[in-house]
């Protein structure tokens, strides 16, 4: 499957569910077992909109395992409805800033919404994609992300614009799914498609040697649970 195809699924299936999101539905056919808000156990009443929470087709929840500090600066990559920005936005109050950036207008347009109904002002929602966001250098302290990499046609260029966006000492806390390593790329392939977050997991090692190149150290990639055979939602942690 050619570039162009696989970024047009990708657009379409995340444009389908801020629409749906919007519209009160459920986003997708996921099991909520393994992907979406359920995995977002310590949400309380009114924390987030209700539309932000159907918006969530991550594997993880990446701010449950951030260790956010307040008037910390946090990004978050792939920010979808806006869920993690919100959260991560309460948790470093009002002296931190937490940004999205997402290169869908729909799924910027459903996230700002959601921003506003959740009352949170320590937020900015930007257009960009994961190897070219719109800030400066050395500006962020934490980078997160849900289940978001793995749709990356260019990982070594996300990793390396996250390491170039992070301060020295910075750090990253990013859900994805990643694959157990004696599976080849045909064998991800054939558990389920690219737009669905599965077709281009990187195995456990290739994202431990891939963040070292760019910089990283102390690099974990801790399973979770199973979405599929031999393929797992992970937290991988490593510091600039």
């Amino acid at each position: 499957m050619s570039g162009d195809t696989l970024r047009a699924d990708v657009r379409e299936k995340y444009e389908t569910a801020a629409s749906t999101a919007r519209a009160g539905a459920c986003c997708g056919p996921s099991d909520p077992a393994v992907i979406g808000a359920a995995l977002y156990t310590e949400i309380g009443p009114g924390e987030a909109p209700d539309a932000a929470l159907l918006a969530s087709l991550g594997c993880g929840n990446p701010t449950a395992v951030a260790e956010l500090h307040a008037g910390e600066t946090v990004l978050d990559l792939g920010s979808g409805g806006g869920l993690d920005v919100i959260l991560s936005a309460r948790r470093v109050g009002a002296t931190g800033r937490a940004y999205g950036v997402d290169a869908l207008d729909e799924m910027l347009e459903l996230a700002r919404d959601n921003a506003r109904e959740a009352g949170v002002e320590n937020v900015e929602f930007l257009e960009g994609t994961l190897d070219e966001v719109p800030l400066p250098d050395g500006s962020i302290d934490i980078v997160i992300s849900n289940c978001v990499i793995n749709l990356a046609e260019d990982k070594p260029a996300v990793f390396a614009e996250i390491a170039r966006l992070l301060r020295p000492g910075g750090r990253l806390g990013v859900s994805d799914v990643v694959a157990e390593d004696d599976l080849g790329v045909a064998d991800r392939a054939d558990r389920g498609s690219y737009a669905d977050c599965v077709a281009g997991a990187l195995s456990r090692g290739e994202y431990v040697d891939l963040l070292a190149a760019a910089g990283f150290t102390g690099v974990e990639v801790s399973f979770t649970h199973e979405v599929a055979d031999r393929m797992h939602g992970a937290i991988i942690r490593g510091r600039r």
